[in-house]
Parts: C-alpha cells; sequence; structure tokens
C-alpha cells in the first residue's frame, strides 16, 4: 500500500498544471448549523428554514465563508500541504449559490512558480482554486499565493 501524500515540494509544480483534488465534501444541514454558529453568523438565510423558504432561494443557504473554507481544505493535501505559510488570498468571488446536501469539488491551476528571493530553501507559488458542485456549476472561485517548502530544505 501506497502511503498518502501531504502536499507537494517547491519544485514539483508546474505552471499551468491543473490539478483535480480528490477529496470532495457533502454539506449537511450540521455543518452549515455549526459553522454558523462559531462564527457568530446568524443571519435567519442560513438557520432560519421558514425565512429561506420566503426569500430569494426559497431554501437554506450555506454560509459563503463555510463554502470558501472547505474549497481551501479540498486542496490542502495537493497545494499547500508542504507549506510554510498561506501568504495571501485574493479575488474569492462566489459565483452561484451552494444549498444543503450540495457536494463540492475543486480544481486548481498553477499561474506561478517564484523562487524566494531570500531564501533559497522555499519559494512562492500562485494558484487559482475554483470550487464546483455535482451539477459541475463553479460555485467558488479565488486566487492565492502559498510559500512551500523547498525539497531539500
Amino acid at each position: 500500500m501506497q502511503r498518502s501524500v501531504m502536499g507537494h515540494y517547491f519544485e514539483e509544480f508546474k505552471v499551468g498544471e491543473v490539478i483535480e483534488h480528490e477529496l470532495s465534501k457533502t454539506i449537511f444541514e450540521s455543518d452549515n448549523n455549526l459553522f454558523s454558529l462559531l462564527t457568530m453568523n446568524h443571519h435567519p438565510v442560513h438557520l432560519n428554514h421558514d425565512y429561506a423558504l420566503h426569500n430569494q432561494h426559497g431554501r437554506i443557504l450555506v454560509v459563503g465563508t463555510l463554502v470558501f473554507s472547505l474549497v481551501v481544505g479540498i486542496t490542502v493535501p495537493d497545494i499547500s500541504g508542504k507549506a510554510i505559510a498561506n501568504l495571501i488570498y485574493e479575488e474569492v468571488k462566489h459565483l452561484a449559490p451552494v444549498f444543503i446536501n450540495d457536494t463540492l469539488y475543486a480544481k486548481s491551476k498553477i499561474l506561478e512558480v517564484l523562487p524566494s528571493k531570500s531564501k533559497s530553501d522555499r519559494g512562492i507559488i500562485y494558484v487559482e482554486t475554483v470550487g464546483y458542485n455535482q451539477q459541475q456549476i463553479d460555485v467558488l472561485s479565488f486566487k492565492r499565493k502559498v510559500l512551500i517548502k523547498k525539497r531539500n530544505s
């Protein structure tokens, strides 16, 4: 049996490479409720079925920051598992609503690979990630820069 890999070293990332992430996650009502309460987002569109029923989507809308957190988490084994730090997240876009029982998937494209100018044992990768649901509808996109170890650091 082969061990699972947690992340990749800087040298392994190639500009233009697209990674279809293996992990996925169905969002259950308990996930949305717990995340809403932990993060103090008590908006009724996320927690009140009757309120949501009578508003734009007609059902409970999953909290956007939960969607973001899950899509980032889905990418960790491939993108940031050997990271020293996530340096920046940018251009976070919620492209379509996410509902209870939707399943999230993600893919990432490597945009840039930049060796560190100050330390030879690391580099920065610039990545764009798109999260999509079970119907292949893009629901979220974002870009980030991740500081990654080199193999022999």
